[in-house]
């Protein structure tokens, strides 16, 4: 049957923050990513708390069921954990973390996921997202009112509906059972590379052939190069038919490191109360999942949307007022130009310029002097069909003047 052949996990703090908060876990049949928020005081420890106390998890289990049920049950003492850290340390207050968890066992891998670290499947050279963000963004792209490419660059694209943390203490976490087949590739990530890298660069990584700690390290390297804001964090998952396993369990993030974090004086331990609160943090940060405050968010982004179609709006009709009124000045100054030309048979003053703007034309016959091309002189004829440039008005005179002055009897 279909079982893990290989896996391989990496992380890099990126080029922006000074702390890496995100966490990963390759091990046996269990694989995690978990993405911390809080800033600098709470991230690194949120993501590393959770890991740790889902990597438990990591067991033989009978069923797929058995698995998911393990995996909803470990996201929960996790987030318990975080709630009693916070009531014991104040100033880990707001902290929460992503996770996205697989449990692959022969043909079936159960699933637990919350927030917007997202789990992929690659089957027969075809990348898929198995997870769905809990975002406000990924809610207005559900309901219609905005596009996937709209999202990408969002305002609000970082605001998170759903944690693990001392906020809610029973949080809503999607889970769900998948087959996999043999040559079956999962990628777990936090959005420090969904953020950077394009699905079809992914897509090219992940099919390159390469094996499981290469493309890891490759991913890494392509959100690197393309600036790497934030953390990021990859775990790589090969399924494989009968194959003996040579990997050992590996830890990367903020979970490989000893957790360090002070521990506020005379603050009672004696009682384990979870602290239900809402703090703003970091640019990614959790706001509640409710209607209320969904609405408000959406009303905000509406008022957002019609602000700029307002200014658009404006933007356009100061455009086409520019243009009517270089139009019109342009159009003006050609009145002041005359030139000698054919009319016919004849030869006519023109007020305007030679050249027109398509249909549009820049001059019209002034006067016709009554003066016959036949009379004209052979250099002279040329010289009108090809017409002749006056400054004025009384230039064009007296060009005409001269003309009739050379007639050829």
């Amino acid at each position: 049957m279909a079982t893990v052949s290989h896996s391989a996990a990496a992380s890099h703090v990126g080029k922006i923050r000074s702390n890496n908060q995100d966490s990963g876990y390759a091990g046996r049949s269990l694989f995690v990513v978990a993405d911390g928020m809080g800033g600098h005081a709470g991230g690194d420890v949120a993501s590393s708390i959770a890991t740790k106390r889902i990597i438990e998890a990591d067991q033989h289990y009978a069923s797929a069921q058995d698995a998911e049920f393990a995996l909803q049950a470990a996201l929960i003492g996790a987030n318990a954990q975080l709630a009693e850290t916070v009531f014991e340390h104040a100033e880990l207050t707001g902290m929460g973390t992503t996770v996205s968890a697989i449990v692959v066992l022969e043909g079936e891998v159960a699933i637990a996921h919350i927030g917007d670290s997202r789990i992929y499947l690659l089957r027969d050279n075809e990348l898929s997202q198995i997870t769905i963000d809990h975002t406000f963004v990924q809610r207005l792209v559900d309901s219609g009112r905005i596009t996937e490419a709209e999202a990408m660059v969002h305002p609000r694209r970082s605001v998170l509906m759903r944690v693990l943390g001392d906020v809610e203490a029973s949080p809503e976490i999607d889970t769900s059972i998948l087959a996999t087949i043999a040559g079956d590739r999962w990628l777990l990530c936090s959005d420090g590379l969904t953020g950077v890298v394009s699905h079809t660069a992914m897509a090219s990584a992940l099919a390159s052939g390469a094996n499981a700690q290469d493309v890891a390290d490759l991913l890494v390297k392509e959100s690197l190069d393309g600036g790497a804001p934030d953390n990021v964090t990859v775990v790589i998952v090969d399924v494989g038919d009968d194959v003996a396993r040579t990997d050992s369990p590996v830890i990367v993030g903020s979970a490989a490191n000893p957790l360090a974090f002070g521990e506020e004086p005379g603050r009672n331990r004696s009682l384990r109360i979870p602290a239900l609160r809402l703090h703003p943090v970091r640019e990614t940060h959790f706001e509640p999942d409710s209607q209320d405050y969904l609405s408000e968010l959406i009303e905000e982004d509406a008022r957002r949307a019609r602000r700029r179609k307002a200014t658009w709006l404006i933007g356009v009709i100061l455009l086409v007022l520019s243009l009517v009124t270089t139009t019109v000045l342009g159009y003006q100054w050609t009145q002041t130009r005359y030139f000698v030309g054919v009319d016919g048979n004849t030869v006519a003053i023109y007020q305007g310029v030679q050249q027109d703007i398509g249909p549009i034309k820049l001059s019209s016959v002034y006067e016709d002097t009554g003066l016959l091309l036949s009379d004209l002189r052979v250099y002279d004829r040329q010289q009108v069909e090809q017409t002749i440039s006056a400054g004025s008005l009384t230039d064009a005179t007296a060009i005409v003047k001269r003309l009739k002055g050379v007639i050829i009897d």
